[in-house]
């Protein structure tokens, strides 16, 4: 119990703090007091995310199982809220502005979504400690979860956010994999979801269209919609076996890098501290996920097992997807890599999770 939570807050703590040292780096040459700050705030979301994780780590888990509704109607008013009053930056309306602080509904939804279908999934109350392996059929293991989850994503693909729309779907692919159910069902449903989506081309902005013509050549528009992900690339292959150093990396220094303190912070990491600093990131959110996983298989309880595989995958998605469009091998779609990018929502989120991994930890001797 006290080994998982200890690893969890010290990997996690590393992470931040070459978050930190990245974002640093990657704005202190840029003028205007805002980019001069922008570090500072981010030191300033990580000691709340850290208070966040404290309190959820001593929170019995299970409390959740009460809030699951309130926290997914939360979530769903909250992105009316933003199609309604959010603030617009570069094109898209994701943010609602709360004080100084702009918070980001669709980051919150992720977990929102993972506690709802734990809970629809395990299918008996907190309390009830004896496994009960059960199939689910076509309505109760599909169509029913299907239409609570397509109201979040539409909301979120209307901001436009297809990165965080992708990554509910996934998680719902996968979670109702985990809950057992049956292979051919999940297989018509994905060919019946993916199968019509050429015919909805017509419908997606001229920007995404861009990006996935862009994913497959970068070439076709250089400077502009491939002019990121061509800098990206560069940014990591420059950096070689063992880096630049911290504060030499020109892609991020020279400003030729947009975004890389957010989105493409990835890319700046690896042009500083190269394919061993690369090597070491991903090993200690390896380390993470890999006690993520084994929290839930030798978790008893249903509804904390589904959690814990949520939260793991859930990680892991993004930190995929994130690395992924920073090397070229995915379309980028916005999509925050956890503890690292810029950004109070995500730290929160991600620390809240890791905190009830914890808590499903140091709970599971009740079961």
């Amino acid at each position: 119990m006290r080994n998982s939570r200890f690893l969890i807050l010290i990997v996690a703590l590393i992470i931040c703090f070459m978050g930190i040292f990245s974002i640093y780096s990657s704005t202190y040459q840029k003028e205007g007091k805002v980019w001069q700050e922008i570090y500072k705030r981010q030191i300033q979301w990580v000691i709340l995310g850290f208070a966040l994780f404290f309190f959820m780590s001593n929170l019995d888990y299970r409390r959740i199982w009460d809030w699951t509704y309130f926290l997914y109607g939360s979530s769903v008013f909250l992105l009316f809220l933003v199609g309604l009053l959010g603030a617009v930056r570069l094109g898209a309306q994701r943010w609602i502005k709360i004080g100084g602080f702009n918070f980001q509904p669709s980051e919150f939804v992720k977990l929102a979504v993972v506690i709802f279908l734990a809970k629809y999934f395990s299918r008996k109350s907190a309390n009830d400690i004896s496994l009960r392996p059960q199939k689910f059929g076509i309505v109760r293991g599909l169509i029913l979860p299907f239409c609570f989850i397509i109201i979040p994503v539409g909301l979120i693909m209307e901001q436009p956010d297809l990165g965080s729309a992708m990554l509910v779907f996934i998680l719902f692919i996968t979670l109702i994999y985990l809950a057992g159910v049956r292979w051919r069902h999940i297989l018509v449903f994905i060919l019946a979801v993916v199968l019509p989506l050429p015919f909805f081309w017509h419908m997606l902005r001229d920007y995404q269209k861009e990006r996935l013509m862009v994913f497959l050549n970068p070439n076709i528009d250089p400077l502009g919609a491939g002019y990121t992900v061509i800098q990206s690339k560069i940014a990591v292959g420059s950096g070689g076996f063992f880096g630049k150093g911290w504060l030499s990396g020109t892609q991020s220094q020279l400003h030729f890098l947009p975004e890389s303190h957010t989105d493409f912070i990835f890319a700046t990491f690896a042009e500083q501290c190269g394919f061993v600093g690369c090597v070491f990131l991903l090993a200690l959110y390896y380390l993470i996920i890999r006690q993520g996983f084994i929290i839930a298989q030798r978790t008893s309880d249903p509804f904390g097992r589904l959690l814990a595989y949520g939260i793991s995958l859930m990680l892991s998605v993004q930190i995929f997807v994130n690395i992924s469009m920073n090397i070229g091998l995915a379309p980028v779609v916005g999509v925050p890599l956890p503890l690292m990018s810029y950004g109070g929502s995500s730290v929160f989120v991600t620390l809240i999770s890791l905190g009830i991994l914890v808590s499903i930890d140091r709970k599971r001797s009740v079961f």
